[in-house]
């Protein structure tokens, strides 16, 4: 839990821009670590979601953090309340991802768009980037220590063990809310 912080708050820290490269899945912290880019660049065969609850686990990893600030809240309560996957097709019809491209041209389009970051008003873009996640700065230290703790929290309810005992037999879950 504490890298998961860590890893939230280094990125949103960050001033230069981060592009995501989603090459295949991005799922549970992967989608979290995807989300929190400043430009998400998908190939078409990509699924992203965040299937905690699935495992009896709460997103608190930072998905209850990015999810609702790009789709908004009732997109992200469905999928987070669901943990379904999406496409990349429609992650980026609803606002999630920036872009999706063949697989073969995925590598081309992110590096393009490196290239024109890097050849752009470099303090500029960093300043930009700096003010845009303030809020996001702002809600993340308001929140992730109860997400985290709450996680950990679920990472130790019988919920969470049946997903695991569910997993291993190839079965099912049977969820009791405890």
């Amino acid at each position: 839990m504490p890298e998961a912080r860590r890893i939230v708050f280094r990125m949103l820290e960050c001033d230069k821009p981060i592009i995501a490269r989603v090459n295949g899945h991005a799922v549970g912290l992967g989608a979290t670590i995807a989300l929190l880019c400043d430009i998400i660049i998908a190939d078409d065969h990509a699924k992203i979601g965040d299937p905690h609850v699935n495992a009896g686990l709460v997103a608190g990893d930072g998905g209850a953090l990015i999810w609702p600030q790009l789709i908004g809240f009732a997109r992200a309560k469905e999928y987070l309340f669901t943990g379904d996957l999406m496409t990349a097709a429609e992650a980026e019809r609803i606002g999630l991802i920036n872009h999706v491209v063949p697989a073969d041209q995925l590598d081309e389009k992110v590096y393009e768009l490196a290239r024109r970051l890097a050849a752009g008003a470099m303090r500029s873009i960093r300043w930009t980037k700096q003010a845009i996640n303030i809020p996001l700065r702002q809600l993340a230290h308001s929140m992730m220590d109860l997400s985290l703790s709450l996680e950990t929290h679920a990472n130790l309810s019988r919920d969470h063990q049946e997903a695991v005992w569910a997993i291993a037999q190839k079965r099912r879950p049977n969820f009791t809310g405890r």
